[in-house]
Order: structure tokens, then C-alpha cells, then sequence
């Protein structure tokens, strides 16, 4: 463990984006939850992310091009991205998101490359207001 690990950090931590709000205290043990929730989000939203396009070639070749592809692509595709609902709604419970913003990152796994884009910048924010 490294000696900063036992401390109360004061961080930024904006309810509605505005960073004129003011500082709040962050306790260590749920700093960590949020480091976990956030690295969960991510790898799930990057998942999601990819299935979707391999979900769109298979879309395009199917109805675009009559072949044969795989039909479990799609399956697998609405799996991950039940698990993606899921830790995205964690995340958000444990950060405090509005429910607009929780309701857009959910939605961002249904359009594709846009998974990409909105993890990036709620990486970002987290990281930027919690310290994590």
C-alpha cells in the first residue's frame, strides 16, 4: 500500500458539471469502489462498443451483400451489452450522475462508435473529479 492510500482526499466533485461547486471529501474505500466501478464501465463500454460493429458487418453483409455470416454475433452483442446496462448504472449510482447523463451513456451503446467517444470523456470527468 502506498502511504496516500489511508487518506481523506478532497477532490472536485461537481453534481451538475459546474465546476464552480464546491469541494467534497472522498474517503479511500470509496474512492476504491468508484476506481473499480469506473474500470469495470470501461472495459464493458469498449466491449459493447465492439460487438456492435462486428453486429453492424454483419448487418451489412447479411442484407447488403446476401452472405451467410455468423447469426451469433447478435446474441452476443445484447449479452455484453446487458452486462454494459448494468455497470453502467453502478457507476452512475456510485458517482451520482443526473439521470440524463446516466440515461445518455446507456443509450451510447446502441449507436455505433459513439461508446467510444462518451466512455473517454466520463473516464475523463470521473478520474478528474474523484481522483481515481
Amino acid at each position: 500500500m502506498n502511504a496516500g492510500d489511508n487518506e481523506t482526499v478532497s477532490v472536485e466533485k461537481p453534481a451538475t458539471g459546474n465546476p464552480a461547486t464546491p469541494a467534497t471529501t472522498v474517503d479511500p474505500a470509496e474512492r476504491a469502489k468508484i476506481k473499480g466501478a469506473l474500470l469495470r464501465y470501461r472495459a464493458l463500454a469498449w466491449f459493447t462498443g465492439l460487438w456492435l460493429l462486428l453486429l453492424c458487418g454483419e448487418m451489412i453483409a447479411k442484407y447488403g451483400f446476401d452472405a451467410d455470416p455468423p447469426s451469433w454475433i447478435a446474441i452476443v452483442h445484447g449479452w455484453v451489452y446487458f452486462v454494459y446496462l448494468i455497470l453502467t448504472a453502478d457507476l452512475a449510482q456510485k458517482v451520482r450522475w443526473p439521470i440524463g447523463r446516466t440515461v445518455g451513456t446507456l443509450v451510447a451503446g446502441t449507436i455505433p462508435l459513439l461508446s467510444f467517444f462518451v466512455e473517454h470523456k466520463n473516464a475523463a470527468q470521473v478520474k478528474r473529479d474523484f481522483g481515481v
